[in-house]
């Protein structure tokens, strides 16, 4: 117990060095995180974005070797890749004993949704989302990764160069860009909502027949209709996800 008390202190300590006007409220959820998982910020297994803390895919491969995990099997979807186009959906499967049936992630990435920085890294990127979800599921983290949302783990000055530079186009223009995929995810994990139901509400709100046909303007519309509804009537917002047919387990 007082080890884990000293971890939360030190975890405040120098959060306080790299964050500038942290809220209590982040110190006290910063506390609670580090105390429960053993998580390191000055390791780099947290870091603080968009006024929340995530956990980086270092912090759950640290916590991974601390919980002895038995081995983490990764494979390609190939009915969801096209190499052509560096669109890649891979499958983890992480064992925490010997005696584990496994926890699946499924992990995707494409031009429009990874940084430019990385692009040509794909299914990289894409390895490592199906790796952090596979993870979180394993040990009950809550908290989404970093590599998850779409955006890289980088320091707030690369963070504004890569603002700078010009974004590729993506498709029809629309819902690719890393804020809205960033919302949508945070809702999602914030809420606990099921992201294959989500993303069927999604099409049907559109009114297309697949989300990548939808304009960025729609995606942007659903995000926040989605948003309001969670905070004001989860339970209803639930009700109408539920009223979809349950999809095969695939990408988020």
């Amino acid at each position: 117990m007082k080890r884990k008390r000293n971890t939360g202190r030190t975890a405040i300590r120098v959060a306080r060095r790299i964050w500038n006007n942290l809220s209590r409220e982040a110190l006290a959820d910063l506390r609670e995180i580090a105390n429960q998982h053993r998580f390191s910020v000055s390791a780099g297994d947290l870091l603080y974005l968009h006024n929340g803390w995530y956990v980086t895919h270092t912090g759950l491969i640290g916590l991974a070797r601390r919980k002895r995990c038995s081995g983490i099997h990764v494979e390609a979807v190939d009915s969801l890749c096209d190499s052509a186009a560096n669109r890649f959906v891979l499958k983890a499967t992480v064992f925490p004993s010997k005696g584990s049936s496994g926890f699946v992630g499924y992990g995707d990435a494409d031009p429009s949704n990874v940084s430019f920085l990385v692009h040509g890294a794909e299914m990289r990127v894409a390895e490592t989302r199906a790796v952090n979800r596979a993870l979180r599921k394993a040990y009950g983290i809550g908290i989404c990764s970093v590599e998850e949302i779409g955006a890289l783990a980088s320091a707030p000055a690369s963070r504004a160069e890569t603002r700078k530079l010009p974004q590729p186009a993506n498709g029809n223009g629309n819902h690719g860009g890393p804020k809205v995929r960033d919302r949508l995810c945070q809702i999602i994990r914030q809420h606990q909502l099921d992201p294959n139901l989500v993303k069927s509400y999604a099409t049907d709100f559109c009114g297309v027949k697949a989300l990548r046909d939808a304009t960025r303007e729609q995606v942007e519309n659903f995000v926040t209709h989605l948003a309001d509804w969670a905070e004001k009537d989860r339970n209803a917002l639930l009700c109408q996800l539920n009223s979809y047919p349950v999809q095969k387990e695939g990408a988020a």
